[in-house]
């Protein structure tokens, strides 16, 4: 006999329940671990992570779903790199279509910006300067013969593979950019891009001084929430690219600041 609608409600609600405290215990949680634990196929494994991650509970990443991320919480760039992939993705194509020949942009580290920096290898665009202080981006752009590289040195910080502290700002002194492509934790409307880090905040204020516009690069998770560090106020900020889920009020209010919103 067929289960009556409001039972079945109650088994589905019953299993996304148990889910969820999977997902809190473990950190995070596979397809085939759910497969496997409820009896239940692939698809229907995939639409239960989908319709919790819509509650913002958990975040959906390739092949399962993660706990929800802190925004004052400093997570490793190889775990960040599996969150939100898809849209990164598409941010950072949008994002690369604004550089153009002969330009000087920053990428700061992040999964983001690395996203912006394979893109931007696939557009044979001719005197182009990237300034990084990101390994992952620096190591993706070294054989791009097109593309002249300008590494920031200074203190290495392992969990986001980037460089940062005193040297590395001495550095920046002394260059300008056209164009910041700046990836965040949080964007508050009002308060203005956060990172974990009081030391990487630090060095993005500077790379926000010395180019003529900050663009920011982020997946909609970010929008609305402030971190523990900030990077530099809202009103630096020219444009954010981010993706269709964006929050509708977070959308007016930046664009009500004169701030481009571009949904990727």
């Amino acid at each position: 006999m067929a289960a009556a609608p409001d039972q079945h409600r109650l088994l589905l609600e019953e299993r996304r329940r148990a889910i969820l405290d999977m997902v809190e215990q473990r950190g995070r949680i596979k397809i085939a671990d759910l497969v496997s634990r409820f009896e239940i196929s692939a698809v229907t494994a995939r639409a239960d992570l989908d319709a919790i991650s819509e509650t913002g509970a958990i975040v959906r990443c390739h092949g399962g779903a993660v706990r929800a991320l802190e925004p004052t919480r400093d997570y490793p760039v190889a775990f960040k790199a599996a969150i939100h992939r898809p849209e990164k993705i598409r941010i950072g194509q949008a994002a690369a279509k604004l550089v153009r020949p002969n330009d000087t942009i920053i990428l700061d580290s992040g999964t983001t910006t690395l996203e912006v920096a394979r893109h931007l290898k696939t557009m044979n665009l001719r005197g182009v300067t990237v300034i990084t202080n990101a390994l992952n981006v620096a190591t993706e752009l070294a054989d791009d013969a097109g593309i002249t590289l300008i590494m920031v040195g200074g203190i290495y910080r392992p969990i986001s593979a980037s460089f940062v502290g005193p040297q590395a700002e001495a550095m920046l002194r002394e260059l300008h950019a056209d164009r910041f492509f700046l990836a965040v934790d949080g964007l508050d409307t009002e308060y203005g891009p956060t990172t974990p880090d009081m030391f990487e905040a630090q060095l993005n204020g500077r790379m926000m001084e010395i180019a003529k516009e900050t663009v920011v690069v982020s997946d909609s998770s970010k929008l609305g929430r402030r971190s523990l560090s900030r990077i530099g106020p809202i009103e630096k900020v020219s444009r954010v690219i981010t993706d269709k889920r964006a929050p509708e009020d977070c959308v007016r209010s930046l664009r009500g600041k004169g701030i481009e919103v571009v949904l990727a």
